[in-house]
C-alpha cells in the first residue's frame, strides 16, 4: 500500500519563531504613502508577509548556527575560508574561489576586470544588478532568451534557455567585442525559469568555437538542478549534486550570491579557472572588499555558506520548495489570475499586463499591482517590469518586455497557512482588478531606480472606489 499525501509538509521542525505584526488597511495606506509608493522604502515591521526577495531572507538551519560557533575570524588564512573554499570547489570544480560580501560585488569585480566600454555581454536574461554592473563599465547588456521566455502564458519546460541562433549571430558579428557570455540559472528576470543542461552545453560549444569564456550566474543553481532532474530527459536518476557539477563543468567561471542557494543571510563568491584573471580579481577584491581569505565576510558567514551550499541540494528540501510555489500557482490559476507558466522555483510571477489591461505600460501596471497587494493584505512583493528595466543608460525610457510582479519565497520561513493566506488575498484582488489604476514616477536616481524612486498614483488614487 502506497500513501501519496496531497498536503505539503515542510521538511523541517520549527525551533525558534519571530512575531509578525498585523496591521489595518488604514495603517498600511499611511505606511505606503510615507514610503512614496515604493515597497523597498517600507519599514519591515509594517509588512505581514514579505516576498520582496528571497535574497538573504531565509532561515538558517541548526547545523548552520552550530557551524557559526566555530567561525575562525583570523584576518588571513582562516580555517573557515578553507572549509568554504572546499565546499565551493566540490560543487563547481573551479580552482580559484574568491569570497565576496554578496553577488553584486562578484559581478562588479568580474566585469571590472573583463568589460571595456562599448563591449557586448550576452545573457539569457540579465538581472538588475548584473545589468547595472555591465552598464557601469560602459558595456552593453544584451538579453537573448528563447522566444517562449517572453510569452508568460505559453508553457515551455525550460524558458530560461538562451537563443542559440541569436548567440551565434552576436558572436559572429561582434567578434572580440564580446569579452564573455553570462548564463543565468534560474532565469530570474524571465519568471524564475530554469535552463536545460542541453542548452547550456550547446552555448558552451558556440562560445568555445568563438573563443569566448562562459560564466554562470549561479544564484539558484540548486533549484535549476532540481528542474533538470524533474523535466529534462536522461537526468531523473541523477542527484541534484551530480547535475550541479555537470552544469559547472561547462563554464569557465561563476558569480554567486550565497544569499540565495547558499542558504545564508549574506555572502557570495566569484569562482574561475583562469590564473591571470583570478590574480587581477583578487587585486580588486583587496582594494574594495577585503583580504582574499575573507572577502568582506566574517568567518562565521563563511561557515554558514559552506553548510548551506550542501543543504540547498537536499532532495527533500528542493521538492518541498518547488512544490510550495506550484501549489500557489494552482490556486491562482483556478482563480483566473494570469501568471508566468510554468511556475518558477523561488518565486511566482504575476502577469500584470494581462491582469490589468486598463493600465498602459507607461503607467507601470506591475508596480500598481504590487502596491495594491500591500494595501489589501500586507504582502510585499517586487515589480519586474518597466520601473525596474525601462530606464536606459542614455536616460531614455523603453518599456520592459514583460510587466511582472514577483512573489519571492524566502527559504524555510513561511508555512502552508501563509501560502493559503496569499492565495486568498490574490483571489480577492483578482476579483477587483478593474478598480486598479496606474502610477507615475515623481523622482528617480540615475540607475537601479526601483530601489529608491518615488512614485504616486497617476490619477489621484490607486483604486477606483
Amino acid at each position: 500500500m502506497t500513501f501519496s499525501p496531497r498536503t505539503i509538509i515542510e521538511p523541517f521542525r520549527i525551533k525558534s519563531v519571530e512575531p509578525i505584526r498585523q496591521t489595518t488597511p488604514a495603517e498600511r495606506a499611511i505606511a505606503l504613502d510615507a514610503a512614496h509608493h515604493n515597497l523597498f522604502l517600507l519599514r519591515a515591521r509594517d509588512v505581514l508577509i514579505d516576498l520582496l526577495t528571497d535574497s538573504g531572507t531565509g532561515a538558517m538551519s541548526s547545523r548552520q548556527w552550530a557551524g557559526m560557533m566555530i567561525g575562525d575570524e583570523s584576518y588571513a588564512g582562516a580555517d573557515s575560508f578553507y572549509r568554504f573554499e572546499a565546499a565551493v570547489q566540490k560543487i563547481t570544480g573551479l580552482r580559484h574561489v574568491i569570497p565576496t560580501h554578496q553577488g553584486r560585488a562578484a559581478e562588479r569585480i568580474l566585469f571590472g576586470a573583463m568589460v571595456q566600454p562599448g563591449q557586448v555581454v550576452p545573457n539569457n536574461t540579465h538581472f538588475d544588478t548584473t545589468r547595472a554592473n555591465v552598464e557601469a563599465r560602459g558595456g552593453i547588456a544584451l538579453d537573448i532568451p528563447i522566444a517562449e521566455a517572453r510569452q508568460p502564458s505559453v508553457y515551455h519546460p525550460f524558458k530560461g534557455d538562451m537563443d542559440l541562433e541569436a548567440l551565434e549571430r552576436t558572436l559572429a558579428k561582434e567578434g572580440s567585442n564580446v569579452p564573455l557570455v553570462m548564463y543565468t540559472v534560474t532565469n530570474n528576470s524571465g519568471g524564475g525559469q530554469p535552463a536545460s543542461l542541453a542548452n547550456l552545453r550547446a552555448v558552451r560549444v558556440i562560445c568555445k568555437r568563438h573563443g569566448v569564456p562562459l560564466f554562470l550566474d549561479a544564484c539558484r543553481f540548486a533549484e535549476n538542478s532540481w528542474f533538470i532532474k524533474e523535466r529534462e530527459p536522461g537526468h531523473a536518476d541523477e542527484t541534484p549534486m551530480q547535475i550541479a557539477q555537470a552544469m559547472f563543468a561547462e563554464v569557465d567561471g561563476a558569480t554567486m550570491s550565497a544569499k540565495k542557494d547558499g542558504m545564508a543571510n549574506i555572502g557570495g563568491f566569484l569562482a574561475l579557472n583562469d590564473d591571470d584573471l583570478a590574480r587581477r580579481c583578487r587585486d580588486n577584491l583587496i582594494l574594495t572588499e577585503g583580504f582574499p581569505t575573507y572577502g568582506g565576510l566574517a568567518g562565521y558567514d563563511l561557515e554558514a555558506i559552506a553548510i548551506g551550499l550542501e543543504e540547498a541540494l537536499d532532495e527533500d528540501y528542493l521538492r518541498y520548495r518547488v512544490r510550495s510555489v506550484a501549489y500557489l500557482a494552482d490556486r491562482l490559476t483556478a482563480a483566473g489570475i494570469p501568471i508566468v507558466t510554468p511556475p518558477g522555483g523561488h518565486a511566482l510571477y504575476l502577469d500584470a499586463k494581462a491582469m490589468l489591461p486598463q493600465i498602459p505600460v507607461t503607467e507601470y501596471p506591475a508596480w500598481a499591482l504590487s502596491c495594491v497587494l500591500y494595501l489589501v493584505g500586507g504582502i510585499r512583493s517586487v515589480e519586474i517590469g518597466s520601473v525596474m528595466f525601462g530606464q536606459q543608460p542614455d536616460g531614455t525610457e523603453k518599456p520592459a518586455a514583460m510587466e511582472l510582479v514577483r512573489l519571492a519565497f524566502p527559504r524555510r520561513v513561511y508555512t502552508q497557512s501563509h501560502v493559503d493566506y496569499l492565495a486568498e488575498v490574490l483571489s480577492y484582488v483578482g476579483e477587483r482588478r478593474g478598480q486598479i489604476r496606474g502610477m507615475r514616477i515623481v523622482s528617480q536616481p540615475p540607475a537601479l531606480r526601483h530601489f529608491s524612486a518615488h512614485l504616486a498614483p497617476a490619477h489621484g488614487s490607486l483604486l477606483v472606489s
